[in-house]
């Protein structure tokens, strides 16, 4: 089983108002993704990936059979791992350490030497 490095990678929100928040981060003058759209958007900030994605969606990918309104809190964190193989290990470490992470890979994600997250 691979160890799941120290850092987050993702801070996924789950949004009721796609529009209205993406208007919102970008009114702080964040950079948003040129891939962001009102179906996936992403702002890199300083080593760290801020997700919008609707709520519904994220509900049903990240906790089916909840809702809202008995603890489903609407946010996911995520590490991104160095290579596709160490997902699946590094995801079971986690489950058997009592919780549940998104673990992610990508072949363009870039990290420095602190492990922040520069390109994605």
């Amino acid at each position: 089983m691979t160890q799941m490095p120290g850092r987050l990678s993702i801070v996924t929100l789950g949004a009721r108002d796609m529009g209205a928040l993406r208007s919102f981060y970008r009114g702080l003058e964040w950079p948003e993704l040129p891939t962001g759209d009102d179906t996936w958007t992403g702002f890199l900030l300083g080593g760290v990936m801020l997700a919008l994605f609707p709520l519904d969606d994220l509900t049903a990918e990240a906790a089916p059979g909840d809702s809202a309104a008995i603890g489903w809190s609407g946010v996911t964190l995520a590490c991104a791992v160095d290579t596709r193989d160490e997902v699946d290990s590094t995801f079971a470490s986690v489950v058997e350490a009592g919780n549940r992470w998104e673990i992610t890979w990508s072949p363009r994600a870039a990290f420095d030497a602190r492990g922040a997250l520069l390109a994605w």
